[in-house]
């Protein structure tokens, strides 16, 4: 499960659970209580406590484009600018 995989954190017995939409919080509650009880007898401890968090994501822009793909990877390396320059190559094409 992806969301399993997702980033946590425990602090004594409250385990807080770092998710990146609201969704997964709808899909986190469908086994939601599999989950505590799975953890609770592997713990041994009755007292878990499990809490999510929807973390805020930048809104990066998606990259289609041949031109938007160039355009990004070329800010990363400017020595790629150069060479689209020094050869003459249209990244549209």
């Amino acid at each position: 499960m992806n969301i399993l995989s997702q980033e946590f954190e425990c602090k004594g017995s409250e385990i807080t659970l770092y998710l990146t939409n609201p969704i997964q919080v709808d899909i986190l509650n469908d086994f939601r209580s599999e989950l505590m009880d799975h953890l609770r007898k592997k713990l041994n401890n009755d007292f878990i406590k499990l809490n999510t968090q929807v973390m805020e994501q930048d809104d990066k822009k998606m990259i289609y484009t041949n031109k938007e793909k160039f355009k990004h990877l070329a800010d990363k390396n400017k020595q790629l600018k150069l060479l689209q320059e020094k050869l003459g190559l249209d990244p549209d094409l």
